[in-house]
Parts: structure tokens; C-alpha cells; sequence
């Protein structure tokens, strides 16, 4: 246990569980965020944004946690500060930094007059060149002080996935710092000593390269999903050809593993799409090529239309669609990019009615999609009302699902099951199950 005082500024989705887990392992935390709402209610001990196991994490250690909406108050009283703020895209794909600016200002003041070594952790993605460039310089401007010399900058973003921030904050594969000067590297590297329950391997480098591989281990995982996905289409064609067998071989050889390699739905969320569309500017910023990070995003674009088509092709005339799954994981209410919002909007604009349900995330749908697709309570409602099925997210709910002459309501005509939830006695009455990335039967 430590007793180190640590501030975080942003308490967002991944601001609030990094808040919560330092806490958990004895840090003083104080958190600082603009959203009055946030910091409210963070001083009640309870959580700001949807995560499993944030509430009750909090209010086990809300002792050790204080929020404020004074960023400064919030560096002047800690060692080390983690900025956790959003980095939006622009509309070429580079990230801004105009909401890391804006911390920077009051975080370079605060450090005017701080005695020791305090140190500025940088956790937002950004576009490589970012952290030794306008960050560092508008914290120095602030300041007055020395990187390097008189107080330290890393680099540090998280590799996690919302719905799992807690587990993946606590367990990670591996620790990125890049690093303004050892010392800096040092300090931060003791710290996920102590938060880290599973003593992951860290690399550590200059800024540039940890900018650089944030990007890179991103588009590298979202062109296995891409492939994956591309060798699904092929077997669906090839009689008796099925993509989870042949990716469970794939998955044996060690050069390339089993994670992230099956034919389901495409990518999505807050991270996955943008950080490769973000690649491919920076390699034609730099006068190179990355055609791979295109044809990923090409062949991700695809998919969604691909799925759209087999629900076409099964639905009777004046039939109903309906998508289960609007998240784009299970766990989280983030709809951002998501399958099952991809594919209800493309057949809402063909014409078709759609119906849609998810366990989180219907009313940030609802957002998106508005009134084009008609919202059920329950899984069980959209099951009824549909033709067709659709299941675009796996979520724990969906695989309870009863059809057939049950209580919970008929079969439809055909379920579409992207990620495999439904067990064989749950098909029973439907006149067509079909796993994408299976190849038609023989005859």
C-alpha cells in the first residue's frame, strides 16, 4: 500500500476507474474535472459514468478519493498527475489536443511553485510528435520550469477496453511509457509496480515511439478482427467451410494467437476505428503509405453492409428486422461505431422496419438512430416482433433467450447469430439458425 497523493485529471470513463484503482491500492487521490456533475458525484462516493465494478470500488475506498473542479488545488496537493482527457478526432483523422491544452495551462501554473520532481503523466492517445511537442511546451510555457529538469513528462495511455477497464487497468499485458528523462520513467514505473496486480513486462522509450506504438498495437489488432472477418466471407461461399474452426487452427501458432482472431461483426467503439483512420493520415502526413490500415477500415465498412444484405435476403416482404445488441461490447453503453447500430441504420434508409433492443446502451441509440427504428423493452419484445433476428452484441442476457411455443414468445424466421450466444436447444422452432462465416451443407 502506498500513501503517495496522485491526481487525475478527467474523470471520464477512463478517468474515474484509474481514480478508483489507485485508490484501492492506498493512494491518496484527489480528482479534478470541469463537469460539476462529475465531481458532485464523486464526492458521494458513486461513480460518474457506467463501468462494472466502478460504483462498488469507489465506495469501498471513497475515503481515499476527493474530487474538485480546481485542477490546480488538485497538482499542488499530488506527486504525480495523470491527464485523462479527450482527444477527438479532427475531421482529417489527426487527434486535437485543444482539451489537453486547456489542463495544461492550469497544470503548468500549479507547477510554478511545487518544490521535488513532480511529474505530468499524459494517458489521452495523441498523434506522434504531440508529447515532446505542444504538450511539453505549453506545460514549460505555464510553468517557467525545465522538462527534463525541474519536473517530468511521460506519455502512458491505456490499453483497455470499456466494460473491462477495471480488470484491464489492473491486469494489462504490458506497461507503454515514453519518457522525458529517466528519472520521470522511473517514478511512473514504480507506481504501476504497486497498481498493477500482475507484474506486467514495461517498455519503456522517447515519447515518439510510445505515441507511435499506441497507434500501432490498435490498427495491428483491428486488421486480426478485419481478416478474421474477411475469412468468414470466404467460407460462407465454400461448402462445408466453417471460420471458427479454421481460426482455432490459425490461433495455435504462436506468431499469431488466438485473441481478437473470429469472424463476427466489425470493430468498433470510441478507440478501434479512428485510431486506424489516425495512422493512415500520419503515414500520408509523413509521404509514406499504409494501405493495410485502409483496406482494414475498407473491409471493416463492408462487413456491416454484408450483414444488412443476409437479413435482407431472408426478410418477407413488409417483414421486421430486429437487432439485438446496440453497444459495441457487452458491458459498457457506448454505441459508438457499434455492428448492431451500423446495421439497424442501413436498413432503417433501405425501408425496412427495424426494431432494436440492448441491455445499456438504447438510450445513446437512440441518439444516433432516432426515430427510424422502433426501440423494445426487453430482448424477449424484439424477439417477437421480428422476422428476422439479428444478434450483433453478446451480451450474458441474450443467451437465456427462449423461442419456439414458450411463454417468452415465437421464433423468428431466421436468426442471424454473430457471435454464437444461442445454445442448441434455444433454436429449436426457428426454420433457419445462421452463424456467419458457415459454408452451405452439401447436398
Amino acid at each position: 500500500m502506498s500513501e503517495m497523493s496522485v491526481s487525475v485529471v478527467g474523470v471520464g470513463r477512463l478517468g474515474a476507474p484509474l481514480a478508483a484503482c489507485l485508490a484501492s491500492k492506498g493512494y491518496s487521490v484527489v480528482a479534478a474535472d470541469t463537469d460539476a456533475a462529475k465531481v458532485a458525484a464523486l464526492s458521494r462516493g458513486d461513480a460518474p459514468v457506467r463501468e462494472p465494478g466502478l460504483p462498488e470500488m469507489l465506495q469501498e475506498h471513497r475515503g481515499r478519493v476527493r474530487a474538485t473542479s480546481d485542477i490546480g488545488e488538485a497538482v499542488r496537493e499530488s506527486e504525480i498527475t495523470f491527464i485523462v482527457v479527450p482527444t477527438p478526432s479532427e475531421e482529417d483523422g489527426e487527434f486535437s489536443l485543444r482539451h489537453v491544452l486547456a489542463v495544461c495551462a492550469p497544470i503548468g501554473r500549479a507547477l510554478r511553485d511545487k518544490g521535488g520532481f513532480p511529474v505530468v503523466v499524459l494517458t489521452s492517445t495523441v498523434m506522434p510528435g504531440a508529447t515532446g511537442g505542444a504538450v511539453r511546451e505549453a506545460l514549460e510555457a505555464a510553468s517557467g520550469r525545465r522538462c527534463g529538469r525541474e519536473f517530468g513528462l511521460c506519455y502512458s495511455p491505456e490499453f483497455i477496453a470499456l466494460g473491462s477497464v477495471i480488470r484491464d487497468m489492473l491486469s494489462p499485458d504490458f506497461i507503454l511509457i515514453g519518457e522525458s528523462d529517466p528519472r520521470s520513467g522511473d517514478r511512473l514505473a514504480a507506481l504501476y509496480g504497486t497498481l498493477c496486480d500482475n507484474s506486467p513486462p514495461v517498455a519503456r522509450m522517447n515519447f515518439v515511439n510510445a505515441e507511435l506504438a499506441k497507434l500501432a498495437v490498435n490498427t495491428y489488432v483491428t486488421t486480426k478482427i478485419s481478416y478474421a472477418n474477411m475469412l468468414a466471407g470466404l467460407c460462407e461461399r465454400l461448402p462445408e467451410a466453417d471460420v471458427d474452426v479454421v481460426t482455432s487452427a490459425l490461433g495455435l501458432d504462436g506468431r499469431i494467437g488466438r485473441k481478437y482472431l473470429k469472424g463476427a461483426t466489425r470493430y468498433g467503439g470510441p478507440c478501434f476505428p479512428r485510431d486506424n483512420v489516425a495512422f493512415a493520415r500520419l503515414a500520408r502526413r509523413l509521404g509514406a503509405r499504409a494501405p493495410l490500415a485502409e483496406a482494414t477500415q475498407e473491409i471493416n465498412r463492408e462487413h456491416g453492409a454484408a450483414l444488412a444484405q443476409v437479413a435482407l435476403s431472408r426478410l418477407p416482404p413488409g417483414g421486421t428486422v430486429g437487432i439485438l445488441g446496440l453497444s459495441y461490447k457487452p458491458e459498457t453503453d457506448v454505441v459508438t461505431e457499434s455492428a448492431g447500430v451500423d446495421v439497424a441504420g442501413r436498413l432503417a434508409a433501405a425501408g425496412v422496419r427495424v426494431v432494436a433492443y440492448d441491455p445499456a446502451g438504447m438510450a445513446n441509440a437512440r441518439t444516433v438512430l432516432g426515430d427510424q427504428v422502433h426501440f423494445a423493452a426487453s430482448a424477449a419484445e424484439c424477439a417477437r416482433a421480428s422476422d428476422v433476428l439479428v444478434i450483433t452484441t453478446p451480451w450474458e442476457e441474450f443467451q437465456r433467450l427462449s423461442f419456439g411455443a414458450s411463454p417468452d414468445g415465437t421464433a423468428p424466421r431466421a436468426v442471424i447469430d454473430c457471435w454464437r450466444v444461442l445454445r442448441p436447444a434455444q433454436r429449436e422452432g426457428m426454420a433457419e439458425y445462421i452463424v456467419p462465416g458457415t459454408g452451405p451443407t452439401r447436398s
